[in-house]
């Protein structure tokens, strides 16, 4: 299987988190590393952003669900 390479309009959107806070959690290496695809672009393993959601917590009603 073929891995999809995400830009980042599309990884915007799938996360709901701007631009800033992508870049803020990348450095800080709370998200996926970005790859360079070439002069002055670059994307992500779809793979790897989806297991960073599958991830984090479940929030429901404003309480971590069990």
């Amino acid at each position: 299987m073929i891995d999809r390479i995400l830009k980042q309009r599309e990884v915007v959107k799938i996360t709901g988190m701007s631009r800033p806070t992508i870049w803020r959690k990348e450095k800080l290496g709370l998200f996926p590393a970005r790859r360079d695809l070439g002069a002055r672009s670059v994307g992500w393993l779809e793979s790897e952003i989806k297991a960073w959601m599958e991830s984090l917590p479940c929030v429901e009603h404003g309480e971590e669900a069990a």
